[in-house]
């Protein structure tokens, strides 16, 4: 299959196009058999990134990716999208069965529509150099696919017409490149059906200004529709006297920009939800978490209020989690093996992420139907035991520190 005909069959519309069909094993009629030493190709546009990742060019949009696990030895798959979203948990497979699941993967590309001659703007997001070669920016859909014993058969993938949760934030919601490093927007997938689609642009380092001066609502309202969702966490960064070309006053400024979303997304036909910002972890001698957010997280609650918009207010619930480990346990949340206390592991994203999908449905019914049964009531003085966690690690790693703190 070439790259012109995969850009053909995208080109029809959504309902008469046919699903792109892959097999890795057994009887491939109907699909294209992929050999375990097919590499990647930008011509032919799929193939293997390496041992664990297979990547399809496509456009940016949403796609529905329907996978047959099993059919051979007892296995358990984790599969990953993009830049380590995590998508299924351990699907686990008895021997000579198999089991089909299906998710939705946003992709996109860094570029946005050139303005007008004279008009301000810009044909693309400011990317940072650390995000150069990122899955999240490229012109491809990623899959990974982890576990000692897992099994990918087939894959099939289609357009779908879904809608979108885009989130927007800082270095604790991004999609972490790297292990160890993870943030909560990138285990949110994990916790919603098929139904709809995780756009996450937050980055590490981002402020509501510099979110705004380097394009990236920009990118996002470009491709947001009536009936959308944008998810808005910010504070962590903002609260920088420091940093004075993008510090936002929490009793003026930090409102404004605020409000200055919400707007953008209500123009759109989308609704808005407001975050406050995870705690960092910094314990007294009786064993509480010393605030360390100011009067943002109140600012982030007023304009809710206010506003008319619904609210997710996580950092109480980080406050509960971290005081639930207590302070011998609470590191093991932590990124770069507890010495971060603003960042997470795998672990303390994956909680993270339980009880932003805990809060969704606040939004209305519409997004409540997305959030899977078994995440929908989560009490955070009473998390998972990060002693009994394990999720595969990506093939990724790193010793970079993701920006803010």
């Amino acid at each position: 299959m070439s790259i012109l005909l995969l850009a053909a069959m995208f080109a029809t519309p959504a309902a008469a196009q046919t699903p792109m069909r892959f097999a890795f094993d057994g009887d491939a009629t109907g699909h294209v058999a992929i050999a375990p030493g097919t590499r990647y190709d930008p011509v032919r546009g799929y193939g293997w990134e390496d041992a664990d990742r297979f990547s399809v060019k496509l456009p940016e949009g949403n796609y529905r990716v329907t996978l047959v696990l099993g059919g051979g030895k007892p296995s358990a798959t984790t599969v990953k999208a993009e830049s380590r979203r995590l998508m299924l948990e351990a699907v686990r497979t008895p021997a000579r069965k198999t089991v089909t699941r299906s998710f939705v993967v946003n992709i996109r590309t860094a570029s946005l529509e050139s303005p007008p001659q004279n008009a301000p703007g810009g044909a693309s997001v400011r990317l940072k150099p650390r995000e150069a070669g990122s899955a999240t920016w490229d012109d491809r859909l990623t899959l990974e696919f982890l576990g000692a014993t897992r099994h990918v058969s087939r894959i099939a993938i289609e357009p779908a017409d879904v809608p979108t949760l885009y989130l927007t934030g800082d270095s604790t919601v991004t999609d972490q490149r790297a292990e160890p490093a993870a943030s909560w927007g990138q285990m949110l997938p994990r916790f919603l059906d098929d139904g709809i689609a995780v756009a996450n642009h937050a980055e590490s380092g981002e402020t509501l200004k510099s979110f705004l001066t380097a394009l990236r609502l920009d990118k996002a309202l470009s491709r947001m529709r009536p009936g959308d969702f944008l998810l808005i966490q910010f504070g962590h960064n903002d609260q920088k006297a420091q940093w004075p070309q993008t510090y936002a006053d929490p009793a003026i400024t930090f409102r404004a920009y605020l409000r200055t979303y919400i707007a953008e997304a209500r123009r759109r036909g989308a609704t808005p939800i407001l975050v406050t910002s995870p705690e960092r972890r910094n314990f007294d001698a009786a064993g509480r978490i010393k605030p360390s957010h100011g009067d943002y997280p109140d600012a982030v609650r007023a304009v809710a209020r206010e506003d008319g918009v619904a609210l997710i207010d996580l950092t109480p619930m980080t406050v509960a989690f971290y005081e639930a480990l207590g302070p011998a346990r609470a590191p093991l949340a932590f990124n770069d093996g507890g010495k971060d206390k603003t960042h997470h592991n795998n672990y303390g994203a994956y909680e993270l992420a339980r009880m932003v999908a805990s809060q969704l449905p606040k939004a209305g019914p519409t997004l409540a139907k997305h959030v899977l049964p078994e995440v929908r009531s989560y009490d955070p003085a009473r998390p998972f035991a990060p002693e009994q966690f394990a999720l595969p690690a990506s093939g990724l790693h790193s010793t970079q520190r993701p920006e803010g703190n």
